[in-house]
């Protein structure tokens, strides 16, 4: 089992920054890879952005170039910078951790709010 809790939301203008933390514990030798996931209101969720266990990235089109996502393994944390915030990029955003296909784990959440 792996257990995840994000923080680090709230409420920014458009324009402005958050950092978003995700903190791992229980089996995290089993996790292959970390996602952000977000899901707006009336919205299905959407992958935003990806780190492998070989720290690799991937992200969402239309957050490239101003989130980022970033692990310190010490903590076993991973991160998400998110930098010129728009409002469309309101959303709950959800830690996600792959462990296999059949094992799939999800924090509980963080609101991110941007204001026009």
């Amino acid at each position: 089992q792996v257990q995840l809790v994000e923080s680090g939301g709230g409420l920014v203008q458009a324009g402005g920054s958050l950092r978003l933390s995700c903190a791992a514990s229980g089996s995290i030798f089993s996790i292959n890879a970390m996602d952000w996931y977000r899901q707006a209101p009336g919205k299905q969720r959407e992958l935003v952005a990806t780190i492998t266990s070989g720290g690799s990235t991937n992200y969402k089109d239309s957050v490239k170039g101003r989130f980022a996502i970033s692990r310190d393994n010490a903590k076993n944390t991973v991160y998400l910078q998110m930098n010129s915030l728009k409002p469309e990029d309101t959303a709950v955003y959800y830690c996600h951790a792959f462990a296999g296909p059949t094992r799939h784990y999800w924090g509980q959440g963080t609101q991110v709010t941007v204001s026009s």
